[in-house]
């Protein structure tokens, strides 16, 4: 292994920057003119991934990019890392799970589907990561990353294929794929598949997302396994982006309860506490309900689903500890699609970067940097040429009979489960790249 290989980059500074950006160089576009309900009237129940969107409905990210804000909160793991005993380190990595779906909140924007041979790095220093990620498959389309500590205390790894789904209000996501963390100085591994997100109002209204679904996280080394419900809103709205669950041994006793909204904080109490108090609400919202009528309005399902008031917080229950809190998002964010402060600085492409990154690195994409510079009309040509570049070389490996090969990740079954996954091959961060295919 290179002294590159071990260390990661020869970059001074999370890819050669210092001190990240605060805002695009340009706001994002009014979507008020374009309805999306004409491209996707004919597609209800239809998988989305082969349906060519206008650019206006994407925001100024790959998917990969995308995916790399699962490391926004990075600081969980190397807490979960020095934690006493496995009950802490699981109520750490199960507050990673859910941080790791924080950002999503209000971005209704759609990241660019990536190319395949498609590549993005990160080299974090302050967060103590790096990590490389690649468009592995276009039909399907599969994206896959590899993280690790940069003192190569962790592992995180994982492949995701994202099916998309319209359901003529709304379009559901289903984030196909395992999340693998490993724990190396203390020899556990977690593995857990992240919960379904749904934008609603696709037809008429303000578009919102929710997070809905089961997310089941074992430590492989215990059988501890932590199961979190993300909670659907509900016809009033009450649940929207509650999260619980117990944390439970491997004979299914419960150790510990976690709470909160994946939009804001988690918090970890004991399991009789939270038993109780549970069955206190439900008490006292079941006399609510006796006491106020059912009007018609609230009978029906409405062609717009209104976003519900979400301004109550999280009741903290009392002795409650808090395992999570999100990072308060820039006040220019809804100028520039909802971006948290981290997703500003991931197309962020320093002098320096230019002669060291792989020449697929997604800052490189035409598309994405014109929509960022607030060119409309030069992202949409630049999307066009690129995927019409993209079917012209399929035809010609076609022709010859020479298949893909990817370059940085290998298909093979997941160490913990069994389950096909893409496995990281090696040798990215020796700053290699004349093989690398022209995608650009």
């Amino acid at each position: 292994m290179s002294e590159q290989e071990k260390h990661g980059s020869n970059l001074p500074q999370a890819n050669g920057i210092a001190k990240y950006r605060t805002s695009l160089p340009a706001p994002m576009f009014s979507r008020n003119d374009f309805s999306i309900w004409s491209i996707l009237r004919k597609c209800i129940g239809m998988e989305l991934s082969k349906i060519a969107m206008p650019v206006i409905f994407n925001e100024p990210l790959s998917f990969l990019q995308r995916l790399t804000e699962y490391m926004e909160h990075t600081y969980l793991v190397h807490e979960a890392i020095g934690s006493r005993n496995s009950l802490e380190r699981m109520q750490c990595v199960a507050a990673f799970a859910v941080s790791a779906v924080a950002s999503q909140w209000e971005r209704t924007g759609k990241p660019f589907n990536p190319l395949l041979g498609e590549t993005y790095e990160m080299i974090r220093q302050d967060l103590g990561f790096k990590l490389i990620s690649e468009q592995v498959s276009h039909h399907p389309p599969i994206s896959a990353f590899h993280a690790e500590g940069l003192t190569q205390n962790f592992v995180f790894h994982g492949s995701i294929y994202p099916k998309l789904k319209f359901w003529g209000k709304s379009v559901e996501a289903e984030p196909k794929g395992t999340m693998t963390l490993e724990l190396l100085m203390h020899n556990e591994a977690y593995t857990w598949t992240n919960p379904t997100c749904c934008v609603h109002n696709i037809i008429v209204g303000q578009l919102w997302i929710e997070q809905y679904g089961n997310v089941e996280i074992i430590n492989h080394k215990t059988g501890e396994k932590c199961i979190l419900n993300f909670k659907p809103c509900g016809l009033f709205g009450k649940e929207l982006h509650k999260v619980e669950g117990y944390i439970q041994d491997k004979s299914k006793k419960k150790l510990c309860a976690v709470y909160g909204k994946w939009t804001e904080c988690l918090w970890a109490i004991d399991p009789n506490t939270f038993d109780a108090y549970k069955k206190n609400d439900k008490k006292n919202s079941e006399e609510r309900k006796l006491s106020k009528p059912l009007v018609a309005s609230e009978k029906s399902e409405p062609d717009e689903m209104p976003l519900p008031d979400n301004s109550e917080s999280v009741q903290v229950i009392p002795g409650s500890r808090l395992l999570w809190k999100i990072t308060p998002r820039p006040p220019n964010s809804q100028q520039m699609y909802n971006f948290t402060s981290f997703a500003m600085s991931l197309n962020e492409l320093d002098k320096e970067m230019e002669t060291v990154i792989a020449p697929t690195d997604c800052r490189f994409r035409p598309d994405i940097k014109a929509m960022e510079n607030g060119d409309i009309d030069l992202a949409s040509e630049e999307k066009k040429r690129l995927e019409e570049k993209q079917r012209a070389a399929r035809k010609q490996r076609a022709k010859t009979d020479n298949d893909w090969k990817n370059k940085w990740f290998h298909q093979g079954p997941n160490p913990y489960t069994g389950a096909s996954d893409w496995l990281y091959s090696g040798g990215y961060w020796d700053r290699n790249y004349p093989h690398c295919s022209d995608i650009y």
